[in-house]
């Protein structure tokens, strides 16, 4: 059955990080979308075999030359009727190639134009290079996360995927459902720098109420707390429990053997050391599975940690198909589901330029115009 996005085309100029993962998601829920690769490798081809680029599946690619005025002309054809398009440059960058809102707006009123960049469109370090951990540096997310000693990178998704990719998608599907209603596009400008910040509302909310501290390791949700975190196992693994709730609480220290104790309160942040210390020992005299046997499934708020190596052979994973195989690997599925407009991973990443026949024949290139495009260098195609 068609995805949710089903009959939507979307228009992806190529790009890394978060808007390819943008131009996924929309892909798995069903929409057409079109990638515009390079006509020649790139930096941003890291990987020797482009399956493996998770974030660039699920979707078709046409390779074009956009130094070329002829390339540009390509791609504003192709957006003639799509019903949103993607860019992934520095402010500036689309307009100085001739693929800027305003031009792209002139030629399809009712495209919904998504920029994903890290500073966004303005203010002034809209135009210097960063990356995720720059973004979220200026949020106070990095100061937030690490030990008491510094900051630690949570890779990079914070910034990149959950502040820029997945805000990017939000954009898009809020700008191509206003369009159906009023029939006109609009730009949407997407920052990972806000996105970032948006992920950190609830803290800054505690922070507000005087419920949280500036000092890493000293609060409820980073590791300062005893009921939450993480512990090594006999066997040098990890756990991980989140037992907030007194009730979680209880059952924390009737399964570590702590019930019964004189213990100071729960929420005694003078005491989370020392709890700490205490829980820290008691973990170590166990496996990993053998906390699991004891712990898993209860309502202690309790996980192993997993690598990703383990983590699709999980049997929750397994049981809702968390992760699927594509083309020979293991990647986590489509998400979120829907019960009957399904949603799926539509195959792996394509080669560059793999559908450029294909897509051009569609919107209407004759196969004379396609071959002299080839000829000029403006358009490749590879199998």
């Amino acid at each position: 059955m068609a995805g949710p996005l089903s009959g939507l085309t979307i228009v992806e100029l190529a790009g890394i990080g978060p808007a390819p993962m943008c131009s996924m998601m929309l892909g798995d829920m069903g929409a057409d979308v079109i990638r515009v690769d390079r006509t020649k490798a790139h930096v941003m081809d890291r990987l020797s075999d482009p399956k493996f680029a998770v974030h660039n599946r699920s979707r078709r690619s046409v390779s074009v030359d956009l130094q070329k005025k002829e390339g540009v002309e390509v791609v504003l054809r192709l957006i003639e009727k799509a019903d949103g398009m993607t860019e992934p440059f520095r402010p500036g960058v689309a307009e100085r190639l001739g693929l800027g809102p305003d031009v792209c707006l002139a030629r399809n009123p009712k495209l919904v134009y998504g920029r994903m960049t890290g500073w966004g469109q303005d203010g002034p370090l809209a135009k210097a290079a960063g990356h995720d951990i720059n973004y979220i540096a200026l949020t106070g997310a990095l100061h937030a996360i690490g030990g008491k000693d510094k900051p630690v990178p949570p890779l990079n998704l914070v910034g990149d995927f959950g502040g820029g990719g997945m805000l990017l998608a939000f954009g898009m599907v809020c700008g191509l459902l206003e369009a159906q209603r009023s029939g006109k596009g609009q730009v949407v400008d997407a920052a990972m720098v806000d996105g970032a910040a948006l992920l950190l509302g609830g803290i800054y909310g505690m922070a507000g109420a005087g419920l949280w501290s500036d000092d890493r390791e000293s609060n409820m949700l980073d590791g300062g707390a005893h009921f939450y975190g993480t512990y090594e196992t006999k066997d040098g693994k990890h756990v991980c429990i989140g037992s907030i709730e007194p009730q979680f609480y209880e059952l924390l220290l009737d399964k570590t053997g702590l019930k019964g104790e004189t213990l100071p309160a729960q929420m005694d942040r003078k005491a989370w050391a020392q709890l700490k210390s205490r829980l820290s020992a008691i973990f170590k005299t166990r496996t990993r599975d053998e906390w699991c046997a004891i712990m898993e499934g209860t309502d202690i708020c309790f996980a192993p940690v997993l690598s990703m190596k383990e983590a699709p052979q999980h049997a929750h994973a397994r049981a809702r198909n968390a992760y699927v195989d594509v083309a020979g690997f293991a990647q986590p599925a489509a998400a979120p589901r829907f019960s009957r407009t399904k949603e799926a991973v539509k195959g792996p990443a394509a080669r560059r330029g793999q559908h450029t026949d294909e897509i051009l024949g569609e919107r209407g290139f004759s196969a004379k115009e396609i071959g002299e495009l080839k000829a000029a260098g403006v358009v490749g195609a590879q199998a």
